[in-house]
């Protein structure tokens, strides 16, 4: 009763805008009303993780590592120490690579003062080079030396030509028939 004691005590203008309130709020809910809840959802739940990233973005992390000084300065010596074997590795490589190319220079300037001294002569440089070169033992000397070819039967005739059509088989080729139906 006292509400609607209330209500009569209320002017009629403010009356009808207080039901006007009431019905275009009811009507906006009973039409909008599942799509405002799932969105007033999703707003809470984003400005909640935004404000945990802000947090984190204010507060320093302090890591494990930075903790425990002698684990950082052991895993710095581990690294360095890798390191310096990895490069110790690369130099030796290095010093390997270049005797091999001081090798092959001096073979090659050899090569080139024997054939010089081999067309001064007037001999082929051709032969002095096989001379020099020494078949090295091993599976690519076995490969040096050519298999006899067994004595095969000819797959075609000698005077076989494709373009003739003859030779048999049931593949041969005709060209199309001249006429109006060919089209064009």
């Amino acid at each position: 009763m006292d509400l609607e004691a209330a209500q009569e005590e209320k002017p009629p203008l403010e009356r009808e805008g207080v039901q006007f309130l009431q019905q275009t709020v009811g009507s906006l809910f009973a039409d909008y009303g599942w799509f405002i809840l799932l969105s007033s959802v999703v707003i809470y739940l984003l400005i909640q993780k935004l404000s945990r990233s802000f947090r984190d973005k204010r507060r320093p992390r302090l890591d494990a590592a930075a903790v425990e000084p002698d684990a950082v300065v052991r895993r710095q010596e581990a690294l360095l120490a890798a390191r310096l074997r990895m490069q110790e590795e690369l130099n030796e490589q290095a010093e390997k690579f270049k005797e091999k190319q001081k090798k092959a220079e001096e073979e090659k300037r050899r090569q080139k003062i024997v054939m010089w001294e081999s067309m001064q002569e007037g001999k082929s440089y051709k032969e002095i080079l096989k001379q020099n070169q020494e078949p090295e033992p091993g599976p690519s000397a076995a490969a040096a030396v050519p298999k006899p070819k067994p004595n095969r039967k000819p797959l075609r005739d000698a005077g076989y030509n494709p373009l003739s059509g003859e030779g048999g088989g049931t593949c041969s080729w005709r060209p199309g028939r001249r006429g109006p139906s060919s089209g064009g």
